[in-house]
């Protein structure tokens, strides 16, 4: 089948690429390289032996995304991860966050309805619970008021899909990730934010290589064991590969509704500092990391139940923290040895 994936050269979005192309799909990537870079589509290429076809323009623009939608109306399926995802960038740039990433979904909507592709994965997140009442969060729990910008965006986002799939011949699939982690076995593909990283791990990699001097822990007096955020780190293979379970399910005519939620998480939660304990065991390393001020923005802590996911879906999350971590810095080694 022809999937269509915005944002593939993306992080999540590069590793789906990757296991749709083990799975036989072939895949044309749409992305506007604004948090990115072409050269993966090489990387994805070596990896599996198959270039994915790919086209460069920003998804907001109605014109360019009705045009590409008339010249590929063969898509089975859309994965759509194509969105701006920095929480802290999110509260200081809130009309950038809106306009994007609800701009390009309803283009792509649009485009799908006009053109007769009914079958869509959504890249939702954890962040639309909130602060959540339980712990771990099913997908049952209530969608709380969103803490940021950003997770406000996943949840309009879901409302908007959900209300399409109502009156349009439109399936729908939104998954709920938690907080997605590590790297390609082959060290070829992974995480690579440009300019400073907003997410823990690459911030972590890039410390202990002597890219940053040192990393900044956001906050210690939150009412955790240890005083640190806690949070359910899955791996992004594991992530990448309930993607293609998702569109299999929908082209197979799996669905039990038109719009279907499940959260995607390994059902543990992590500290800030277990994280880095864990990185620095795998290392070897003693990393430089200095406590600051909370962010804006987030939350004190939150883990998955994924059981709706492993019974519904069949799949499972396999990787543990520390195969994690270590992917994760077995990727900066080999990007820092390739631009030597």
């Amino acid at each position: 089948m022809k999937i269509l994936v915005t944002g593939g050269t993306g992080y999540i979005g590069s590793h789906t690429v990757v296991e749709l192309q083990n799975k036989g799909h072939e895949v044309i990537i749409v992305d506007n390289l604004s948090n990115s870079s072409a050269e993966i589509v090489d990387k994805i290429t070596l990896i599996t032996g198959i270039k994915p076809d790919f086209e460069i323009f920003d998804l907001t623009d109605i014109e360019l995304t009705s045009d590409f939608f008339k010249r590929h109306n063969d898509i089975a399926g859309v994965i759509h991860f194509a969105a701006f995802k920095a929480v802290g960038e999110s509260v200081q740039e809130p009309l950038l966050y809106y306009h994007n990433n609800l701009t390009s979904l309803i283009n792509i909507l649009q485009g799908m309805k006009n053109n007769g592709i009914h079958n869509i994965v959504f890249s939702s997140s954890c962040t639309v619970y909130g602060q959540p009442d339980e712990l771990p969060v099913t997908e049952n729990a209530p969608i709380k008021t969103a803490e940021s910008p950003y997770g406000n965006t996943k949840q309009i986002s879901e409302e908007i899909i959900k209300d399409t799939s109502k009156v349009n011949d439109l399936h729908a699939i939104a998954l709920r990730y938690f907080n997605p982690i590590g790297a390609h076995e082959t060290a070829i593909i992974g995480e690579l934010p440009l300019g400073v990283p907003n997410n823990l791990v690459p911030f972590i990699t890039q410390t202990a290589i002597g890219i940053r001097e040192y990393l900044r822990v956001f906050g210690d007096t939150y009412p955790t064991p240890d005083g640190t955020a806690i949070r359910d780190y899955i791996h992004v293979v594991d992530l990448a590969k309930a993607h293609v379970i998702a569109v299999d399910r929908m082209i197979n005519n799996k669905m039990k509704n038109n719009f279907e939620v499940f959260n995607l998480g390994t059902g543990n939660g992590y500290s800030v500092l277990e994280v880095i304990k864990s990185f620095e065991k795998v290392a070897g390393i003693k990393l430089n990391y200095s406590i600051v001020d909370r962010r804006e923005g987030d939350i004190t802590q939150v883990w998955a139940n994924p059981d709706y996911s492993n019974k519904e879906l069949g799949w499972k999350a396999e990787k543990g923290i520390d195969e994690m971590t270590l992917s994760a810095w077995k990727w900066e080694k080999a990007l820092r040895e390739s631009t030597k």
